[in-house]
């Protein structure tokens, strides 16, 4: 199939579902926890505008809900269509959190999603409130649980191969790996902001035809609050703990992103470069020297390890995961800026004056999700060539019964209704925003 094997087009065909599903579930989580604080106010001080900021924020909660479920459902079958040699290799452990993930998580956020969205005239404000906490719950443990499966993967432990498989010895260790929880933390902090940004462009969009919409004004309040603590928060703690401890645990792939490609005392951190594998260089570089080794070490002299220490098939692709890596971190310096900004100007009482930074908000709305995407990026491909880091490469991993036309028809196949289900979410979302929240107050029972 004009150069592309079985192995290459399954990959790309799990990157395309995977990739369209994840710009979701960042949005979901992080709205699901916002309206947590937009109902905990209806509820406890009776107020209608954030009543109706809830009933409009909600409708758009279950759109993405919706669109995401029906999206992660293939994803997970193609472990035993696409990588069936992978999922018997390893199915003893990855079933696990998958399972609990299902159970524990999905059914919980779901179930009380059901509640929240059609239970508001029928059930008290207090358990209208509880509905929406647990939704918010099940889809942070949902992320957890798909976390702890994935880190798995990059940094395996808990088990003992026997009989050419994967046991499990310690399911703690295994769930508890050593880059489960700042790849939790970091992804968590990830869809708040997503979550912020979505609101606050919803908001300004609908602020831009409505200066004086009082939920408007109260949820572009809230986002860009929230949306400033968080940006911070993803960087520091949670993004350097994170950096911190791919550094340690995998260090080609922390080579890899930071384009070290010598090993080095007193190691630069790169700011801008240009990338390339052959030979593998930086041009047009701009660094800082020794700020490496001190964020990674706690001093300046510590030696970090080069791409040309480890041995040539264990590299992954530099160029993508650098420039994957380094746009990350530009979005997310971003992000602290754009809600430094908004705040700036709440504190001045200019937030909902003028045009033009209402319209910025409108059109970040993508960016935390390009953000997450270019995160996946460098992480995923970071860890190849291998499927389980240093135990299982990936060119072991894939199905060996499909042929390339099989998987080439597919991807045309899932991207053809990708490309359909994208429109008709972005359809109805434009017209959700277009009609905007209903008049603050409604009719209620009582808590």
């Amino acid at each position: 199939m004009n150069g592309l094997d079985v192995g290459t087009l399954c990959r790309i065909q799990f990157a395309l579902t995977i990739g369209f599903h994840f710009l979701f579930p960042p949005i979901s989580i992080g709205l699901a926890s916002l309206l947590v604080l937009v109902e905990w106010r209806a509820w406890r001080y009776q107020d209608p505008v954030a009543d109706s900021a809830g009933r409009f924020f909600g409708k758009l909660l279950g759109l993405t809900f919706a669109v995401g479920v029906a999206t992660g459902i293939p994803m997970e079958f193609q472990f035993g269509t696409n990588w069936a040699r992978y999922s018997k290799f390893v199915g003893d452990i990855f079933g696990a959190p998958l399972a609990a993930e299902g159970v524990f998580a999905f059914f919980l956020e779901s179930g009380f999603l059901g509640l929240y969205l059609f239970g508001r005239q029928r059930v008290s404000k207090k358990w209208h409130f509880l509905a929406i906490f647990m939704v918010a719950f099940g889809s942070i443990m949902s992320a957890f649980w798909i976390l702890a499966a994935n880190s798995w993967m990059q940094t395996p432990a808990g088990f003992v191969i026997r009989n050419g498989r994967a046991e499990l010895t310690s399911f703690a260790d295994a769930i508890f790996n050593p880059s489960t929880l700042p790849r939790f933390f970091h992804t968590l902090f990830a869809s708040f902001i997503a979550g912020s940004f979505f609101m606050a462009g919803v908001s300004a969009a609908v602020l831009l035809k409505e200066r004086g919409n009082q939920v408007a004004r109260y949820t572009l309040k809230l986002a860009v609050i929230c949306g400033l603590v968080v940006s911070v928060m993803v960087v520091f703690p949670f993004g350097d703990m994170h950096a911190r401890q791919v550094a340690l645990t995998q260090p080609e792939k922390f080579a890899a992103i930071e384009g070290l490609y010598t090993s080095q005392t007193a190691a630069p951190l790169v700011m801008f470069a240009i990338p390339f594998n052959k030979p593998p260089e930086l041009k047009a570089k701009t660094e800082i020297p020794a700020v490496l080794s001190w964020l990674v070490f706690g001093r300046i002299d510590a030696k970090i390890q080069g791409i040309k220490d480890f041995p040539p098939d264990d590299i992954p692709p530099l160029w993508l995961t650098f420039v994957s890596f380094h746009n990350m971190v530009v979005l997310g310096l971003y992000f602290i800026f754009a809600m430094s900004y908004a705040c700036l100007r709440l504190w001045h009482g200019r937030l909902f004056e003028g045009t033009k930074f209402l319209r910025l908000l409108v059109i970040s709305i993508p960016l935390p999700l390009v953000a997450c995407e270019l995160g996946w990026t460098a992480a995923e491909v970071g860890r190849q060539p291998w499927a389980i880091y240093h135990v299982l490469r990936t060119a072991d991993a894939f199905s060996i019964t499909l042929s390339a036309r099989e998987v080439l028809a597919s991807i045309l196949m899932f991207s053809a209704i990708y490309l359909m289900l994208l429109i008709l979410y972005l359809y109805i979302l434009v017209a959700k925003v277009r009609h905007g929240p209903d008049e603050a107050g409604g009719k209620e029972v009582a808590a």
